[in-house]
């Protein structure tokens, strides 16, 4: 089709932006013209993708579990926003707007609605098993919905929707069909762990892992090779709590290059956002996963339920989630590897190839449209 520009709307955690950045990608491939709005958590937009395109930031902050007095702020950030939003789509008139959940979507997506004369095509990707908030909002105006489910609680009725898949960064679908190799019992070979949680690492992570680690068998803490995710005022307290115990470990506030760690991960522990399970299914790894507690609409749990249903891994709530609890849990997967062998095919069920090629065409037809 004709090379059209563009504008990309996302909030700027990783769950939002990574899929944001995998369908920029592939839009650029194709030779459009590509324009990022997102929010001013995002440290990575000037690293990929949208290295080279123009890249706004919108004011304004998220509703959800908060005060009533900071609700109203909030939302009346999110009003003013959208005037910058329509802005925005006034100076580069683009053919579409594509949004990917998080309150930055909302003022772009909000205010391609808001331009008088021609409108761009509204398209959101919701990548739960049940519609965000903000994509709940977007939904009714949208032009097209993509989901990353085959079943999305929440849909409103009357609109396109088409499962394309969530899409990944290449790195990652290039992990679609490496074999995964479990632990050997009888052998001194490293038991390699994957800890992430959220963008700088959860709290609850660095609390809990640590203490149930420790308290493993000598003869599995000798052999855990541990790569964990926390937060940076966390990451020499978690180190120094490796090293006492004979743990080798590397923390670290954001992993660079997660292809390489998922790939020789036996197990991974961490939340559940559709991001972080999508890639778990592409890469085929098995999981302990932890959904945010304070979620809306509960997102995350519902992602879980779908891996878990999978056969890929297994849901604790966040109140379950204790460090006896969870050196149980470990001491009985690594006396029993055929169960993690069954996780990491089970979470293959949930894979979704070429989800970004899927989404570009999307968005082409329904410009075309």
């Amino acid at each position: 089709m004709k090379h059209a520009t563009i504008l990309i709307a996302a909030g700027g955690t990783g769950g939002h932006f990574f899929p944001a950045e995998a369908l920029g990608a592939e839009l650029q491939r194709r030779g459009h013209q590509t324009i990022l709005a997102t929010d001013d958590r995002n440290t990575r937009a000037a690293l990929g993708a949208f290295a080279h395109c123009p890249r706004y930031v919108l004011k304004g902050s998220g509703v959800a579990g908060k005060k009533p007095l900071d609700k109203l702020k909030g939302i009346g950030s999110l009003l003013w926003s959208c005037l910058g939003g329509r802005q925005i789509i006034a100076g580069y008139q683009p053919a579409a707007v594509v949004g990917f959940g998080g309150y930055p979507s909302i003022p772009p997506l909000l205010g391609s609605r808001l331009k008088i004369g021609k409108r761009p095509a509204l398209i959101i990707h919701e990548g739960n098993a049940i519609l965000g908030q903000a994509n709940a909002l977007l939904a009714r105006f949208s032009d097209a919905i993509a989901t990353s489910y085959p079943r999305v609680a929440r849909l409103p009725a009357g609109r396109k929707v088409m499962q394309t898949g969530m899409p990944v960064r290449p790195s990652i679908e290039a992990l679609a069909d490496t074999e995964y190799t479990t632990p050997n019992m009888f052998s001194n070979e490293p038991i390699n762990l994957l800890v992430w949680g959220g963008s700088l690492g959860a709290e609850i992570f660095s609390s809990v892992v640590p203490q149930a680690l420790c308290n493993l068998p000598a003869s599995f803490r000798f052999r855990l090779h541990v790569t964990q995710q926390a937060h940076a005022d966390m990451v020499p307290v978690l180190s120094g709590i490796y090293k006492q115990v004979g743990i080798k470990a590397t923390v670290t506030p954001f992993i660079d290059d997660v292809a390489a760690e998922l790939e020789k991960a036996h197990l991974v522990i961490g939340r559940a956002g559709g991001s972080s399970v999508a890639e778990l299914a592409m890469a085929g790894r098995p999981s302990i996963l932890v959904p945010l507690p304070i979620a809306a609409s509960d997102e995350q749990g519902v992602n879980a339920q779908a891996m878990e249903r999978a056969g890929g891994g297994w849901m604790v709530r966040q109140r379950d989630f204790s460090s006896s609890a969870l050196c149980k849990h470990l001491t009985y997967l690594f006396n029993h590897p055929e169960e993690l062998k069954r996780a990491a095919e089970g979470a293959r069920n949930l894979q979704q190839r070429r989800a970004a090629e899927k989404l570009a065409d999307l968005v082409e037809t329904t410009i075309k449209a």
